[in-house]
């Protein structure tokens, strides 16, 4: 089968993925799944496993590569294990990006990301861009009638990660308050939809691009801004003093450091991108009693939860779709901003 594989690191993304003939995928344990990929998003933590990011994580004491990228995937039913049940060949599923085993601690209290013992398909071993890839029975959901593979891949990571972060703003903010969304790329427009969907506050998108912009507005957002230099004053001013919950989809290039200024007191930042250095003076914590956490990808429930809103027509992926021959150029024009929503790689 064909594969796009990383052979090596580069904090300078020079490299490219090598389209390469490999073994597919087979059968080794009861409860493995080999799935046929429909169709697997492109997201910003590939481009960071390309920089090497993870490399201390993922690789320890030796190197992992190469290996297959790709975590967000949707395809169908392939061949199953001898213990699988709840899927059959021909069924069309979607991905939970992690495979947790199901009995420790962490994963019997339902936090599946927590599990330790996981394994994560797509950084540090095969993941989906290729024509087959293998997980396990835990992880599948079938999709509705009507739903296919290629329209709700990035839900897989993109779209739960942002779930869960609105899940948390949402709870967190009394209608007529303000959520501010820091980036309104793949991660950034769903979350703004389910915002729309599961709270009443008012939604502040903030992004540079037009494109972005206008994403935002027809998703409907209540105050669109750019992103200039006088964010923080513009925020300030059109909230009556800062926003009530923040959400960073950036984490880097000096948002993790503008982020924060733009609560009001007793605000909290809910921090989902990644990749710079976020430092706060500790008087502004203790002064303005603001908070400041990290949220990781949803778990297999929040998946659940985000298919039925997809189902109903209420959570849709934005979308630029490229072949898997093309996966270098979908790489270089997600670096360069050059689409709005997700870039999706069909096999």
């Amino acid at each position: 089968m064909k594969a796009a594989r990383l052979y090596e690191y580069d904090p300078a993304m020079n490299v490219q993925l090598r389209i390469e003939d490999v073994s597919a995928p087979t059968i080794t344990a009861p409860n493995e799944v080999i799935v046929k990929v429909g169709a697997a998003g492109l997201c910003r933590t590939d481009l960071h496993i390309i920089e090497g990011v993870w490399k201390d994580i993922m690789d320890g004491e030796g190197s992992l590569l190469p290996y297959t990228l790709g975590h967000e995937n949707a395809g169908w039913v392939e061949d199953v294990g001898s213990a699988v049940t709840s899927v059959k060949p021909g069924d069309a599923v979607i991905c939970h990006p992690f495979n947790s085993c199901g009995i420790c601690l962490n994963c019997r209290y339902g936090h599946d990301m927590y599990c330790d013992h996981g394994l994560f398909p797509g950084l540090g071993l095969d993941g989906g861009f290729a024509e087959y890839f293998k997980t396990s029975e835990k992880s599948l959901i079938k999709l509705n009638t009507g739903i296919t593979p290629l329209s709700v891949a990035p839900m897989a990571d993109a779209g739960i990660t942002a779930y869960r972060a609105a899940k948390k703003a949402a709870k967190l903010v009394n209608p007529g308050g303000y959520i501010l969304l820091l980036g309104i790329g793949g991660l950034g427009h769903i979350a703004l939809q389910v915002l729309k969907h599961t709270s009443g506050a008012r939604i502040i998108a903030v992004d540079r691009e037009p494109a972005a912009q206008e994403l935002a507005r027809e998703l409907g957002a209540d105050i669109i801004l750019d992103g200039g230099p006088d964010l923080i004053e513009q925020v300030k001013e059109a909230t009556g003093g800062g926003a009530h919950v923040a959400i960073d989809f950036v984490g880097e290039h000096g948002t993790e450091n503008i982020c924060w200024k733009l609560l009001r007191q007793g605000g909290e930042l809910i921090m989902v991108g990644y990749g710079g250095t976020v430092e706060v003076p500790t008087l502004e914590l203790v002064a303005n009693e603001i908070k400041i956490g990290g949220s990781l990808v949803g778990d297999f429930v929040e998946l659940v939860e985000l298919m039925e809103l997809n189902a109903d027509g209420l959570v849709k992926m934005h979308q630029t779709e490229y072949s898997l021959a093309n996966i270098n150029q979908a790489i270089s024009d997600f670096k360069d901003r050059k689409f709005t929503g997700r870039g999706v790689i069909v096999p």
